[in-house]
């Protein structure tokens, strides 16, 4: 055996006192080629040295590693963590293994990643982007590697997506603050960019504000670390509409719980201070005070959804470029009742 203590084919072979053309005739199903004795000897032999095929190779071999890449771009959001548990569970189902890698919302990892993958000969990627650069792009494009995106598109790139329907969720989000009587609402994101999640979301969000006269609409950016920055907005949010009824719609989960965070560092209480709209459902937002109001995403369907459309690009499904938009669900909570 080498020196790493794993056992390799050739070690099989001597052992079982045959070559190494019997010992791979064994391993890949063709033992009706092989004498009883011959295949006792290699199955002793196997047994003994504790051998174990490299599944790499035999995928390489063949022409396919059975591999696909996730490339998201915060894997600390709640948001993120569901959908790739929907991904995870077709991979299983279809007979792939996930490789994930997270970009923690670095452009400059994106890159990175995608030639990583490459190099593992992935079958196909699933890509959450944070903004991918025009090199990473032709890189894709040359490839020809099958590809979703979820979530997040790329401007001047086709690709099938699979998402929420942002128009539709943030319009039921905001008619329902307006049918709870707020009068001064804010929608609160990290900064906007060319994310279209955000863009979408903003659109919706003043596009039903400019259809009620007499109501004030507000927009603010803030990087999700940034808690001076954030704790004055909030601040001068709430001040500048003393004696109204106001409400605060924060574009995804993590934000609010830094926004939920920055309330109570601040002494303001949401559901009689401040109403409380939140985008993505959140494991505490039932048990943080009076509850917080949020638009539930089918995350794991959506990453589950993601990885089939994947999995009929690898098998050559040659159907047009499209897009896969799931609905939301409002869950009612204190944060936004009278």
């Amino acid at each position: 055996m080498r020196a790493s203590g794993r056992a390799t084919i050739s070690d099989v072979a001597k052992t079982a006192k045959t070559g190494k053309t019997s010992v791979s005739r064994y391993l890949n199903g063709e033992q009706h080629l092989l004498s009883d004795d011959l295949k006792q000897r290699i199955e002793q032999a196997i047994h003994q040295l504790d051998y174990r095929p490299s599944q790499m190779a035999r995928s390489l071999k063949g022409g396919q590693t059975r591999l696909i890449g996730l490339i998201i771009a915060d894997i600390t959001n709640p948001y993120s963590v569901d959908v790739m548990r929907g991904i995870e569970a077709a991979c299983r189902q279809h007979g792939f293994t996930l490789l994930v890698c997270n970009t923690n919302n670095e452009v400059n990892q994106e890159q990175h990643y995608l030639q990583l993958l490459s190099s593992y000969r992935v079958e196909g990627i699933v890509v959450n982007a944070v903004g991918m650069r025009e090199e990473a792009l032709s890189t894709l494009q040359q490839s020809m590697l099958p590809m979703v995106l979820i979530d997040r598109k790329i401007p001047d790139f086709a690709c099938d997506v699979v998402g929420l329907n942002n128009h539709e969720a943030a319009t039921t989000a905001t008619e329902h603050l307006l049918q709870q009587g707020f009068e001064a609402i804010l929608f609160l994101s990290e900064p906007i960019g060319t994310v279209n999640t955000r863009l979408e979301r903003l659109h919706a969000f003043n596009q039903t504000m400019a259809q009620h006269d007499g109501l004030l609409a507000e927009q603010a950016e803030t990087p999700l670390n940034d808690l001076k920055q954030l704790e004055s907005v909030l601040s001068g949010f709430n001040a500048r509409h003393r004696g109204m009824r106001k409400a605060v719609i924060s574009a995804n989960g993590a934000l609010t719980l830094q926004v939920a965070r920055a309330m109570r560092r601040l002494g303001i209480q949401w559901g009689s201070d401040i109403g409380l709209l939140g985008f993505d459902e959140l494991e505490w937002a039932e048990l943080a005070g009076v509850g917080i109001t949020t638009l539930k995403q089918p995350t794991y369907q959506m990453g589950h959804a993601a990885l089939e459309q994947l999995v009929q690009r690898i098998q050559g499904l040659d159907a047009p470029i499209g897009e896969q938009m799931f609905s939301g669900e409002l869950i009612v909570r204190g944060s936004t009742t009278r």
